[in-house]
């Protein structure tokens, strides 16, 4: 089948819609999944953030729903607020011709609002886990007539502990629904669930030997705790960097570095969980105009977030998991676009870093970012054995 989103056999409008988004060519998630959906198969799709996916379901979700039923006919359920707004906005630009009512449903704001667009009538809700069941359980969110439902992000949701709130939910759906579910990773459980919950479903796999993006450039730069902030520094004036976005482990890592890069004026911003939905939503507007150009983020930024542009992905601590480090790098590289990916590695960070290599099997190459003349002070840290990641144990 040719790769052209017009040889599909979708209605006038809805090609409309996808010209109108100025998108011609199909991406591989997209170029399987999307006539097999059309079909009314369940799916598997096992795919890498920044590949196409949304679109993948999102197509036929718009092609497949009745504009004239006024009931709730598709759900997508999300791991984060921020991809539960850039999925419903993706499907709202998709269904401008066809009249869709589109509603993301999510916590940290006002649950009478969503409700009362739930009274007034809408055909797909795009959500998380807990407002979805806090909108069932009052009443104003009915599933009875739902016929396409998909999981996004399904490892991500179980990272965070959503999986018996997914059970939960999947109650109140009629069994003879098309069940779609997207995943970078498939660990045992999420195969469980789709054992469960799927009819006879087709896997689809994007990228099977990779877990990182080919347009993406991985480097690490070798410090100590104390060079840390000179190697970043020099990472920041010396690389071309248009949009960057920084990643630290934990929320007051992230304050500490932007109150050091606004002393050094750079043009930057935090976001982490503390911050209520309406002040993320004001970083990343910001953010998005170009008002500043680097973001400072703990991992609640790592996937879900639709950011065009961003030309580097730095880890300024090494992920504990490693599967944190794949979600965090595909912020940059996307939609077939280059991107920079820099991780500063202490002595203490390397078995941790190792395990990332492990599991893209991968060697990511070195590269100098301290000033000349800087020694790493090492020998202060005891190794440890290898931990659970290392050994694949996960």
């Amino acid at each position: 089948m040719e790769n052209k989103f017009e040889k599909l056999k979708i209605s006038k409008e809805l090609k409309r819609a996808i010209e109108d988004m100025g998108i011609l060519e199909m991406f591989p998630i997209q170029l399987e999944a999307i006539p097999k959906i059309l079909k009314g198969v369940d799916i598997i799709g096992q795919a890498q953030t920044g590949t196409g996916k949304t679109l993948a379901f999102a197509i036929p979700i718009v092609e497949r729903v009745n504009p004239s039923e006024k009931s709730v006919q598709a759900i997508v359920i999300t791991p984060t607020r921020e991809l539960a707004v850039q999925v419903s906005n993706e499907i709202k630009k998709l269904s401008k011709y066809k009249k869709l009512n589109v509603l993301s449903v999510y916590g940290g704001v006002s649950i009478d609002k969503q409700a009362e667009a739930l009274r007034r009538g809408v055909h797909v809700v795009v959500g998380t886990p807990g407002r979805i069941i806090d909108q069932i359980n009052r009443g104003n969110l009915k599933l009875n007539k739902i016929k396409i439902l998909v999981l996004d992000e399904a490892d991500r949701m179980l990272d965070m502990g959503f999986i018996d709130d997914i059970r939960t939910i999947l109650q109140d759906i009629p069994k003879d629904r098309q069940t779609l579910l997207f995943s970078a990773t498939m660990p045992e459980i999420i195969l469980n669930l789709a054992k469960d919950y799927m009819h006879n479903p087709e896997v689809i796999k994007v990228s099977e030997d990779e877990l990182t993006v080919k347009d993406i450039k991985q480097f690490y730069c070798e410090v100590d705790y104390r060079s840390k902030i000179d190697a970043l520094k020099n990472i920041l004036t010396k690389q071309n960097i248009k949009s960057a976005i920084i990643f630290c482990n934990t929320k007051i890592s992230v304050d500490k570095l932007v109150n050091a890069l606004r002393k050094m004026h750079f043009k930057v911003d935090a976001l982490h969980g503390n911050f209520s939905q309406a002040r993320r939503n004001k970083v990343l507007s910001n953010f998005r105009q170009g008002k500043f150009n680097i973001l400072v983020a703990t991992d609640v930024a790592a996937r879900g977030l639709d950011i065009k542009g961003v030309s580097h992905v730095i880890n300024y601590n090494v992920p504990r998991d490693p599967k944190d480090y794949v979600h965090r790098i595909g912020r940059t590289g996307r939609a077939g676009k280059g991107g920079v990916a820099i991780t500063l590695v202490t002595e203490r960070d390397m078995e941790y870093f190792r395990s990332i290599e492990w599991l893209i099997d991968e060697k990511i190459p070195k590269m100098e970012c301290l000033p000349k003349g800087h020694k790493i002070k090492k020998g202060s840290f005891q190794k440890r054995s290898p931990n659970r990641y290392a050994l694949g144990n996960y």
